[in-house]
């Protein structure tokens, strides 16, 4: 904060013989040293990232997997329900004498129970695929945040060290010098 504030009083402050100008000098703005702190960030975030949406895929693949399993466990549980509806059919047909009334009602509360767990295996397979999506974008989310702040603090503090402090200590004093000089 101090640094913006000596910008703005080196941007205003100027001798009265050469008027109001704009501080056009680099460093003293701090451009650069936030270019290289991001670059920095980026440089070493980047293989990070990667790596856990590479993580990330595998389980999210993974999941499409098991809901694919699900959804040909309930074909085949369609599949089995047609054969059923096919037996009875067949058996309808052989009781068709004794109660033509009775076989259609059997056979259409086996489809509509093959219907409803159909819809229900669906709705299950549907939600669990969302809920898991869900809770592995947010897992991402808060990783890579976490190894950001981690990666940046650890870079800042093995790149800060006493002779940077003194450097950044005398240029700054040199800097307020400057201005009420």
């Amino acid at each position: 904060m101090k640094n913006v504030t000596d910008s703005f009083i080196s941007l205003i402050y100027l001798p009265s013989a050469e008027g109001f100008g704009v501080n056009t000098n680099i460093l003293e703005t701090n451009i650069i040293n936030l270019s290289v702190v991001l670059g920095v960030l980026i440089y070493f975030g980047k293989g990070v990232l990667s790596n856990l949406l590479d993580n990330r895929k595998q389980k999210i693949l993974s999941t499409i997997q098991n809901s694919e399993e699900l959804c040909k466990e309930v074909a085949n549980q369609i599949e089995q329900a047609r054969g059923r509806l096919r037996e009875v059919e067949k058996r309808s047909r052989e009781i068709r004498v004794n109660g033509y009334s009775q076989m259609e009602q059997e056979k259409e509360d086996l489809i509509h129970v093959a219907l409803i767990n159909l819809k229900q295996l669906e709705n299950l397979k549907n939600e669990t695929v969302r809920l898991e999506q869900q809770r592995v974008i947010e897992q991402i989310r808060q990783q890579i945040f976490r190894q950001a702040v981690q990666r940046a603090l650890r870079i800042l503090n093995n790149r800060l060290n006493s002779e940077l402090h003194l450097r950044t200590i005398e240029h700054n004093i040199n800097l307020l010098k400057n201005i009420t000089d």
